[in-house]
């Protein structure tokens, strides 16, 4: 299964080096005013790419840091504290009396 996985991920960088080669062109961003930047495909692609993924992933993430936590909470043995000692109070006898 493992080497599947790596095919898989080879075949992917393959046909995204192949795709950069063939579309490495310059493409010209209009910003806002008449500043305009120059950037290449590939380059373009990959950025929006990241942007898309890092704030979805950085969220799964927390939900996963905040699951484990419950997990490690809810797995770690319920101690039940002793109960208090009960109070020892002297109590006089009834029925003897030194009058």
């Amino acid at each position: 299964m493992r080497f599947l996985t790596t095919l898989m991920w080879m075949a992917i960088a393959v046909v995204c080096a192949i795709f950069s080669v063939r579309n490495w062109n310059n493409v010209t961003l209009d910003m806002w005013g008449p500043l305009q930047a120059d950037i290449k495909v590939p380059l373009l692609m990959a950025i929006m790419f990241l942007l898309g993924f890092v704030p979805i992933w950085l969220v799964m993430r927390g939900k996963l840091w905040a699951a484990r936590r419950k997990l490690i909470a809810l797995e770690r043995p319920i101690v039940t504290p002793a109960p208090p000692p009960l109070p020892t109070e002297e109590t006089p006898v009834q029925g003897s009396s030194d009058d």
